[in-house]
């Protein structure tokens, strides 16, 4: 398998306009994600920009970004725009989709999505997720995954995805947007229309499981900061501030 992790990434957030280039700890946020990217050392690492400023903070630091189209309306159809622009030929076979608003996410995280990826036969996409607490269970910005798990507990098939606050006994999972995709099923999920279930619940993941494609998550310790409205970003700036004085 021949991975690239491709990162998406556009000012123009409704939620946090400008987050890409949020300072935290003297950086901006992008920055720290492609860094944590780099780490990880699955394959090159690409930033897929819809601004230039972002593709300047990038490249200003040593790495590589790619402008794409503003208008895109997801991160994958940013990511796709991205891998026809870089890899015409499609030498890579696998893209990893790791969101730019994840700076503090661990790089072994990322090995174990590409590991689930190649090592389980069925997995058209591989996910990461972490136990949810009672709160995540229900905060509808918190996207909880439901699962079929192995027996050993550390991975499994995901049967749906859900804003709603999981019903009964059990434990809950959640869900990193974090997505590992044979290059195939990245294609075919671009290429069809939001699905029904997609636009009821928000969530873009089911349109892979309305299309028939297999979804895998591997349980990670804990979810890292998501880095979605201002608080998140005070949370990320003070994590940067003790991590320094650590």
């Amino acid at each position: 398998m021949n991975p690239i992790v491709l990162v998406p990434a556009r000012l123009a957030a409704s939620r946090l306009p400008g987050k890409p280039l949020a300072d935290i700890g003297g950086e901006p946020m992008i920055v720290h994600v492609w860094r944590r990217a780099v780490e990880a050392d699955i394959g090159p690492v690409v930033v897929a920009a819809a601004d230039p400023q972002i593709v300047q903070a990038v490249t200003e630091r040593g790495g590589r970004a790619v402008l794409t189209d503003p208008g895109l309306p997801s991160g994958s159809d940013r990511i796709l725009a991205a891998l026809g622009e870089l890899d015409p030929d499609s030498h890579f076979d696998a893209v990893v989709n790791l969101q730019g608003d994840m700076p503090f996410i661990d790089p072994a995280a990322l090995r174990d999505a590409i590991a689930l990826l190649r090592g389980e036969p069925g997995c058209d996409i591989a996910t990461l997720v972490a136990a949810a607490s009672a709160a995540d269970c229900a905060n509808p910005d918190v996207c909880k995954a439901i699962l079929a798990m192995r027996a050993d507990g550390k991975s499994g098939r995901a049967l749906y995805f859900t804003r709603a606050t999981p019903f009964g006994q059990g434990p809950a999972w959640h869900h990193l947007g974090v997505y590992a995709y044979r290059r195939g099923a990245l294609e075919r999920f671009s290429a069809a229309p939001p699905s029904p279930l997609e636009r009821r619940e928000k969530l873009e993941q089911l349109r892979a499981l309305e299309l028939g494609l297999q979804i895998w998550a591997w349980v990670i310790a804990a979810a890292p900061i998501s880095v979605d409205n201002p608080a998140d970003l005070a949370a990320a700036r003070a994590q940067a501030k003790a991590g320094r004085a650590a």
